[in-house]
């Protein structure tokens, strides 16, 4: 049975479809996420690169790189949705932001990364294994 998830950003210039099993589901509490989304937390779905497909015929589709890490986000140009992330820590791997997908998904959230530094105005009822991980190092 093959699997294919899709979503887009908020004013649709930029969609996706993954094929295959997800490789994870994860709340992210890292301060760049927190600034890069304006969110307490992001919850990222994990993909291997190969297995995600863009549509994007107004190149609207653009990469900050985060030099002092190598880490890029991903956006688009036209509405400014955050979409994705990749770095040299996880080599091959695209994450896309959960909340575009336009249905369910082969996995719930998993586990919170780097929730050494979660804020403190949120609090998280759902017990999921915890990740400790500096947020230098996301």
């Amino acid at each position: 049975m093959s699997l294919s998830f899709g979503g887009h950003c908020l004013c649709g210039a930029v969609g996706f479809t993954t094929q295959g099993p997800s490789l994870w589901v994860a709340h992210c509490h890292c301060q760049r996420c927190q600034r890069a989304h304006g969110a307490a937390f992001v919850t990222w779905v994990g993909w291997k690169a190969a297995q995600v497909s863009w549509q994007d015929p107004q190149q609207a589709l653009h990469w900050y790189l985060a030099e002092a890490t190598g880490a890029e986000r991903g956006f688009c140009r036209h509405c400014g949705s955050p979409m994705a992330f990749r770095s040299p820590r996880y080599p091959g791997e695209l994450h896309l932001a959960r909340a575009l997908f336009d249905g369910p998904l082969d996995r719930a959230p998993q586990s919170h990364a780097f929730y050494a530094s979660h804020v403190d105005w949120v609090h998280v009822a759902e017990e999921l294994p915890v990740d400790e991980d500096p947020p230098e190092a996301s």
